[in-house]
Formats: C-alpha cells, structure tokens, sequence
C-alpha cells in the first residue's frame, strides 16, 4: 500500500500536479518556467523543475495575469 500526501500537503509540485492543483494548463506552467528560469518558487531536482506550492501562491496573488 502506497502512501499518498495529499497535494495541498505537499512542498514541491510536478508541472502535472500544478496544472491540476491551480487549473492552469501544463503549457502555461512550462511558458511561466521557461520566462522565470531563477524565479523562487522553482525547485530544481536533478532534471526535474518543481514547483514550491506556497511560494507560486504567493507570485499568483502578485500578478494579474498569467
């Protein structure tokens, strides 16, 4: 039997996590990654780009559009 965190418990999100969690497409998250490459709210994992649940709350409440 697999523990599962649930994803509002989580640090880090895959892209896919993200897109699911904030409802905002995979290729958005990839644009917003690729325009923000030392952005805090990365987390670089050997070749994996996460993101840090909290921190990208925090940059969405700061922008007004993405």
């Amino acid at each position: 039997m697999e523990n599962k965190i649930p994803i509002w418990h989580k640090y880090s999100l895959s892209v896919q996590e993200a897109a699911k969690y904030y409802g905002i497409g995979e290729k958005r998250l990839y644009g917003i990654i690729r325009d923000n490459p030392k952005e805090y709210f990365l987390l670089e994992i050997g070749s994996q780009t996460r993101i840090k649940r909290e921190m990208f709350e925090e940059y969405l409440n700061n922008v007004n559009e993405i």
